[in-house]
């Protein structure tokens, strides 16, 4: 461990594990926060929320452009400013694509609501996503969901012009199927790195998938296309986001009466290894040998740092299993 000072704070590193991420070289924290939320806090607070994160080896940071129609980033970008974050040693990711019915802030004149994958507005999230992070690049630039109407042709020209002009270092995609990567990949001279996708012990439609194959049951329903055994074979990290949420935002499964086997099985697991349950739920994440990189997206700093313990934590397999049952979930 070494020690590292950020402005006037000081801490001791705690080394968190690393992936490359895509195959990409870039080398990060299995573990992202997210700062959608983030909009809300207060300078302060959101200095804090850097901190710990640092304090935890976590250096990557994920955001949007629509999160909180582009505040979130301004807080981080003020945030990571404050705590004297040289850039060099994190690691920032955007995505864009879709705007909202009253745009972003920081005008650039775009209104909706729509996606919208065309070149010129692909640069301007961009361009408009910098200024916000009060930065001049951004590690990670991902497509913000799939649009229908994309031209792959737009898409291929808008991350050339990113590249070349050292806006973006590298691209992905965010809740696409294989067919759409492939539609995008097919298009571009860069690799895509990586997929973001809803994934958690109670969002585990990709899993179930691929478990209930040759069945008739509703775990059988594919919605995903074979995106987990596709994102392993083209070596495209899955980053899993809302990790802690059941259904569309519904809200948390931790501690929530709806789920008392579920939370009764991490109770006793994380007796067992001497953690909280917030740690074994980002366990059964990284226990998967496909490799994701999870994304918290909580506020609090105390659970914060509970979660990002969760690579301190090895699993058997049988465990794994176990919280995926508890989870309601079966074996054909």
């Amino acid at each position: 461990m070494k020690k590292s000072r950020l402005g006037a704070y000081t801490w001791r590193w705690v080394s968190m594990a690393k992936i490359d991420l895509g195959g990409s070289g870039l080398i990060v924290p299995d573990v992202a926060l997210g700062v959608m939320r983030i909009a809300d806090k207060s300078a302060a607070e959101a200095q804090a929320l850097v901190e710990k994160a640092l304090e935890k080896d976590v250096n990557f940071f994920d955001t949007a452009d629509i999160y909180a129609a582009g505040k979130s980033s301004v807080v981080l970008g003020q945030a990571l400013k404050d705590a004297g974050v040289n850039r060099e040693d994190i690691f920032l990711q955007s995505k864009g694509g879709i705007i909202l019915e009253d745009g972003q802030i920081s005008g650039d004149g775009w209104k909706g609501p729509r996606y919208d994958f065309s070149k010129s507005h692909l640069i301007s999230a961009v361009d408009e996503e910098l200024k916000r992070l009060q930065t001049d690049y951004l590690d990670v630039f991902l497509l913000h969901r799939p649009d229908t109407l994309m031209d792959p042709e737009q898409v291929a020209e808008a991350f050339d012009e990113l590249q070349a002009s050292g806006k973006v270092k590298h691209f992905g995609t965010s809740n696409m199927n294989p067919w759409q990567v492939e539609l995008v990949q097919a298009s571009l001279k860069q690799k895509l790195v990586a997929n973001q996708l809803q994934f958690g012990i109670m969002h585990t439609g990709m899993i179930d998938a691929d478990i209930h194959v040759n069945m008739s049951d509703e775990r059988s329903f594919d919605h995903d296309g074979g995106i987990l055994a596709y994102s392993r074979l083209k070596n495209m990290t899955i980053q899993a986001w809302s990790p802690f949420q059941y259904g569309f935002f519904e809200g948390p499964f931790i501690d929530n009466d709806k789920f008392p086997v579920l939370n009764q099985k991490l109770q006793e697991l994380a007796d067992k290894y001497g953690v909280t349950k917030n740690t074994i739920a980002v366990a059964f994440i990284l226990h998967h040998p496909a490799k994701m990189q999870v994304v918290l997206g909580s506020m609090n700093v105390n659970r914060l740092d509970e979660m990002m313990d969760g690579d301190k934590v090895t699993l058997t397999n049988q465990e794994w299993y176990d919280i995926y049952f508890a989870a309601g979930n079966d074996l054909p």
